[in-house]
């Protein structure tokens, strides 16, 4: 859902505010979450919930021009295969589901760090945060149902950190409204 408002506003509004790094990592945790549910988890919910956004995040990725990119490619890629590829060499897939929480908390850094530091929220959705964090709460109802803690921990730290970014992005909108109303009224 978080995507499908994300892909909707790009082709909207255009991809001034999208972070080509972040929606990298989208594109390879996603493709992680594939591979677990097809060889660790065998569940069809988790190759599905990936599977169906995983042409938007494509779609999304290629607007930002990726291949004039090529440094954070690399550097998203060498992440992705830090914390959720190589874990699975060492510890199996439960250390590639723990690897890909670290990763999937982590890498809402580079937008909460900007929302922090820029002090506006210009091209970042609000609403898209928010249904990430609501599709993150659905999917702890299934991890936890499917006793799959793992998966359910990651998605839990993930969950709390896309909050931490809808929070901060409203917070810079509304001050964004605030400072337009004091110039209308001056």
């Amino acid at each position: 859902m978080s995507t499908l408002l994300q892909f909707a506003r790009v082709r909207r509004d255009g991809i001034d505010g999208v972070s080509l790094a972040t929606w990298l990592l989208f594109l390879y945790t996603a493709g992680f979450w594939i591979a677990y549910g097809l060889l660790g988890s065998h569940s069809a919910q988790v190759v599905l919930g990936s599977l169906l956004i995983w042409p938007f995040q494509i779609s999304i990725v290629a607007k930002l021009s990726p291949f004039a990119h090529g440094a954070t490619v690399a550097k998203t890629a060498l992440f992705s295969t830090f914390f959720s590829f190589a874990p699975i060499l060492l510890w199996g897939w439960q250390g590639g589901v723990f690897g890909t929480g670290i990763a999937m908390t982590l890498m809402r850094a580079p937008q909460l760090i900007e929302l922090i530091t820029v002090r506006h929220a210009d091209g970042v959705s609000a609403s898209a945060w928010y249904a990430g964090v609501a599709c993150s709460a659905l999917w702890l109802f299934y991890y936890g149902g499917a006793h799959l803690w793992a998966a359910f921990y990651s998605t839990l730290g993930a969950g709390l950190a896309s909050l931490a970014v809808a929070l901060m992005t409203t917070v810079r909108h509304v001050q964004s409204r605030r400072n337009a109303a004091e110039l209308v009224s001056a």
